[in-house]
């Protein structure tokens, strides 16, 4: 395939601007534009030119394309193989796919015809019978689909993992000669990594791949439970904006690997740091399945767990599985980068890095780490000010600044709160953790709890395996008074991720709807685990104080407010009372008439 550039290529003879050279085109249009335009012109043309800046034209980068032309809602680019322009369309579908709103009529669906020709260049301007063609193909498939050439179906076979549809000969205006076209069926091709924020560096985030379960007895009649755990998994990763997963068909053709060699050769091969492997025995109705992570650059098994169940419901403990591993595997592969991150000098760390490590400082809850955590959230947001999450993070940072009480100015970093967390929503609206710190900024600071639990369903129905928006939802639950609701919450972090670092802030949550059902026993119980994990954190210091004057212990009670007070001297009982969201009045009297009894001052 021909690497040319737009200014190489054959002049044409009496025409010195004209140059013939062979390119691959992709031409891409918006099915049923005309009606979309007579519903709502406005919004249809704001959504058509964010489709175009947000995911096609930086994916197109990525590629190596280029834009040859933009006439109304079709755009044609030009790439220098039919493999860059493959995999630039499916890329540009799948993320479309995942982020519109499926029941939104204005959505809009991208039909893309690509062809493979000997053009004629006019100065950029690409033109001839193999422009018109791609022009014309993507007719013959239906909305938010790809049509390719014979010709460039011939260029991508074995060298990308996808399947075709024959379509024949169509018809097509203007067009002499019969050309046969070939829909590509993307949607079976494995889920690709949802990119809302495309300009990030493939290299910034951990990669992984989820290896085909293989049959631990060698049966073959095993391999759809192996099939079906994986695609399950692949699955619920994708969801997250923390790593870059590899499509289920890229891996497929691995399900009959042997050895440590063979898995250095597959991370290779896939261009990944961690792979995820695993094993299915069965006996009669039990099943055991065992799993490991591994860092194939350092040579490290990360992880590893063995799961047995079975029963009548397969399919249940399949799903079960799935949902456990996808939650244990996040927070392992964000430690192992953040401790990357931390022995890199500050100086040369990406925005991406710049997170971890002010994330490796934040949780050390000391005046010097809050400080540390900003500076390199303030260098993550300079470096890439589309970052999403280093907003989120910055949110994030600045409520525990405000909850712990060591904020110099509460009102303006309240605000600055809301904002960080605004330009996050606003950057990537289908980001789990985004959403999830939104709906806690607006819950915690503003008090906005039900605007928070909308928040928090959006984020659950687009994960339902994290961890991190079960616990926090469970929070603002409790926050509502709803115990009950927020401790089944709670099982749920506890089933997906009972190893979580940030159990010490979750088991406080524990606490915080104990004493809102007045069970001050258990509060207790959980408030001491969560300072045992963390001693510096002020949440469990506040909420043990007073639960153990509620329960009668008020020497433990005044001990614990000294220590509270050795941690933080200026903390004052009715300035906090006045911003604590807890909604019942009720809830809230009782929680000032406990910290009052543990002799905290006024």
């Amino acid at each position: 395939m021909s690497t040319t550039t737009p200014e190489a290529g054959e002049r044409l003879e009496g025409a010195p601007s004209l140059r013939r050279r062979l390119a691959a085109v992709a031409f891409a249009d918006v099915a049923g534009y005309s009606r979309l335009m007579a519903a709502d012109d406005a919004g249809t043309v704001r959504r058509w030119k964010a489709l175009r800046t947000d995911v096609m034209e930086p994916l197109m980068m990525q590629h190596g394309g280029r834009v040859a032309e933009i006439a109304g809602d079709a755009v044609l680019i030009e790439f220098a193989s039919a493999v860059n322009a493959v995999q630039w369309a499916t890329q540009v579908q799948r993320v479309q796919h995942a982020l519109q709103d499926k029941a939104d009529p204005f959505a809009l669906h991208l039909r893309v015809g690509i062809n493979v020709d000997d053009l004629i260049d006019d100065d950029g301007i690409l033109q001839g019978d193999g422009v018109n063609i791609a022009a014309r193909i993507h007719q013959a498939g239906a909305p938010g689909q790809i049509v390719i050439t014979q010709r460039v179906r011939e260029f991508v076979t074995n060298r990308l993992p996808l399947n075709f549809r024959d379509l024949g000969t169509p018809a097509m205006k203007n067009i002499v000669q019969p050309v046969r076209v070939f829909e590509i069926e993307w949607h079976d091709s494995g889920r690709a990594r949802l990119m809302p924020q495309p300009h990030l560096h493939w290299t910034s985030r951990p990669t992984l791949a989820v290896l085909p379960f293989r049959s631990g007895t060698g049966e073959d009649s095993d391999s759809y439970f192996g099939e079906g755990i994986t695609d399950a998994i692949i699955t619920g990763l994708s969801c997250s904006r923390s790593m870059y997963v590899i499509a289920r068909n890229s891996t497929l053709r691995y399900s009959k690997r042997t050895g440590e060699s063979d898995l250095r050769q597959i991370a290779a091969e896939l261009d990944v740091r961690f792979l995820l492997d695993g094993s299915v025995w069965r006996q009669q109705d039990r099943l055991r399945i065992k799993v490991e992570l591994l860092d194939v650059n350092e040579n490290l098994s990360l992880w590893s767990q063995r799961f047995d169940g079975g029963g009548a419901d397969v399919f249940e403990f399949q799903d079960r599985i799935a949902a456990s591993i996808i939650g244990s595997l996040e927070p392992r592969l964000r430690a192992v980068e953040a401790a990357r991150a931390a022995e890199r000098p500050t100086e040369s760390l990406d925005a991406f890095d710049s997170v971890l490590k002010a994330m490796s400082r934040l949780y050390r809850f000391t005046d010097e780490s809050f400080r540390e955590s900003g500076e390199l959230l303030d260098r993550a947001t300079s470096l890439d000010r589309g970052y999403a999450q280093a907003h989120a993070y910055t949110a994030w940072r600045l409520n525990f600044v405000l909850g712990e009480n060591r904020s110099p100015d509460p009102a303006s970093d309240r605000a600055r709160a809301l904002a960080a967390a605004q330009r996050a929503l606003e950057l990537d609206p289908e980001d789990p953790f985004v959403l999830c710190v939104a709906a806690h900024i607006h819950g915690f600071t503003a008090k906005d709890l039900d605007l928070a639990s909308d928040l928090y369903d959006r984020a659950l129905a687009l994960n339902e395996n994290s961890a991190f928006a079960w616990g926090l939802s469970a929070l603002n639950r409790a926050y509502q008074g709803e115990a009950d609701d927020a401790a089944e919450r709670l099982r749920n972090v506890w089933r997906l991720n009972p190893y979580d670092p940030m159990n010490f802030y979750f088991w406080i949550v524990a606490g915080i709807a104990a004493f809102v059902a007045q069970r001050y026993e258990e509060c207790i119980a959980w408030a001491r685990k969560s300072s045992r994990a963390n001693p510096r954190f002020i949440a469990a210091m506040r909420t043990l104080a007073a639960a153990l004057a509620l329960s009668g212990d008020e020497e433990g009670a005044r001990a614990v407010g000294q220590q509270l007070l050795a941690v933080e001297p200026n903390f004052r009982v009715g300035k906090f009372i006045e911003w604590y969201p807890l909604r019942r009045a009720e809830d809230l009297a009782r929680l000032e008439k406990g910290l009052r009894a543990a002799g905290l001052p006024d």
